[in-house]
């Protein structure tokens, strides 16, 4: 399985920015993205079901990041569109996935997830 993840870059306060990750290998039953700031630890963004029916987010980006799917024939893209960011979002995005049939809200726990990619960077100037 591989997981791909781009899109980070700089973006000012208040901005937008559309992350992708490409995933192929195997079929998951959920994708998520997790991301993580200098001397924090890993957090839950949000996480999609693989038929992309059901989301669930954490409470600091409701709202405001919204979390998709597309299935082709051998890859998935996993995107997350991410509208009024804020200093406090800067972070290395990591998107995620598993094979577990887990509740999807149970699914901020990112010790569920059997795949990472490698992390994109978002810095958000103020």
């Amino acid at each position: 399985v591989q997981l791909q993840a781009f899109g980070g870059g700089l973006v000012q306060a208040g901005g937008s920015r559309r992350l992708s990750c490409r995933a192929s290998g195997r079929s998951m039953h959920v994708m998520g993205w997790f991301r993580q700031a200098p001397g924090k630890e890993r957090e839950f963004v949000a996480t999609i079901s693989w038929s992309g029916s059901r989301t669930v987010y954490a409470n600091s980006v409701k709202d405001r990041f919204t979390i998709s799917i597309a299935n082709a024939k051998n890859t998935v893209t996993v995107d997350l569109q991410m509208n009024s960011l804020k200093p406090e979002d800067a972070a290395v995005y990591y998107c995620a996935g598993s094979e577990r049939s887990s509740t999807l809200r149970d699914m901020d726990d990112m010790s569920l997830y059997e795949y990472w990619g490698q992390g994109t960077l978002v810095t958000v100037s103020s």
